[in-house]
Order: structure tokens, then C-alpha cells, then sequence
């Protein structure tokens, strides 16, 4: 699945502040509620985030992270995905210690989250690319930003072309 279908242009953040871990998982909730305008408020959207990440940290290491959540499917339908660049790293009790600068928050919705697992799966690994994180890093506008996302999703593609091409000469 590409970036460009689950993450809206709108949804993209750069150089924004938080002090924690908390703090960031708050603004998530808030900017996705004012997204949906859905009625279920903040807490419950902090929530899902907060419980999930109690079932294993979302930090992916190398200062990226992608928390995730479960929202009722009566506000939410499809996923909703929301990226964070942030202003200075904060301390997320990553996996390898290093703090978070870059952030990739996806919710989907709780009837049927099964079917987006390959999907987040494609997502959390390349977002261990080192190279797409550094230009993600350096990007100073939502539109470079966009266009970055825009480019891994063709290189994505062509990785996927590449190996059926590769599969179908082993047969």
C-alpha cells in the first residue's frame, strides 16, 4: 500500500515541539479529532494510542516512530494517518534508545484492522530506510515532504515489479 493513499497532505506536520512521549500522543488525538470531526473526543483517540503502546513500544529505532491505534468504526472508516517532524527529539523508550524526531501515526479502524496488517507491515519497513528518513528529516516544506512520499511509493512499486519479474524467471 502507498503512503500517498493512507496519509493526506493536510496531515503532514514539520517542525513541531512536544516534551514528551504523552504530549505527542495528545496532539495526535486532537489533530485526528478535528480531522474526523468525529464524537468521540480526545481521550478516547489518546487512548487507543496509549493501550497500544503498553503492548510493545511503536519506536522503530534510529529516532522514527509509528505509533498506532484502534478507533470505534463509527468515526473512523478507513485509516487515518498523521506524519510529524519534529522540532528536536523526544524521549520515547525506543527499542534502541535514541530519541524520536521522525513520527508516522496511523489509526484504523477497530471492525476490521486485520486487513491493513500487510499494509502497515510495508509501511514500518520502509520507514527503517535510512535514506528515505534522512530526506524526510531535511525536508522543509509539507510540499518536499509530499513529494517524498510521492517518490517512495514509485520506488516501492518498482521494488514489487522487480521481484515479480525475478520470481517469474525462477519458475
Amino acid at each position: 500500500m502507498k503512503f500517498t493513499s493512507l496519509l493526506d497532505q493536510q496531515n503532514i506536520r514539520l517542525g513541531v515541539s512536544f516534551s514528551s512521549k504523552k504530549r505527542l500522543f495528545e496532539s495526535i488525538a486532537a489533530f485526528v479529532v478535528e480531522q474526523l470531526h468525529c464524537e468521540h473526543g480526545e481521550q478516547v483517540c489518546f487512548e487507543c494510542l496509549f493501550e497500544r503502546e503498553k503492548l510493545g513500544n511503536s519506536g522503530l529505532g534510529n529516532g522514527v516512530a509509528m505509533p498506532k491505534g484502534r478507533l470505534p468504526a463509527d468515526s473512523l472508516d478507513k485509516p487515518l494517518c498523521v506524519f510529524m517532524q519534529l522540532d528536536s527529539p523526544i524521549d520515547y523508550d525506543a527499542p534502541d534508545d535514541k530519541p524520536v524526531d521522525i513520527v508516522f501515526a496511523v489509526l484504523v479502524p477497530a471492525n476490521n484492522c486485520q486487513q491493513y496488517i500487510p499494509a502497515l507491515s510495508e509501511i514500518s519497513e520502509k520507514l527503517t530506510d535510512k535514506n528515505f528518513i534522512k530526506q524526510l528529516r531535511s525536508a522543509k516544506s509539507v510540499e518536499e515532504a509530499w513529494q517524498i512520499f510521492e517518490i517512495a511509493d514509485t520506488h516501492t512499486e518498482e521494488d514489487k515489479s522487480t521481484e515479480a519479474e525475478e520470481n517469474d524467471t525462477r519458475q
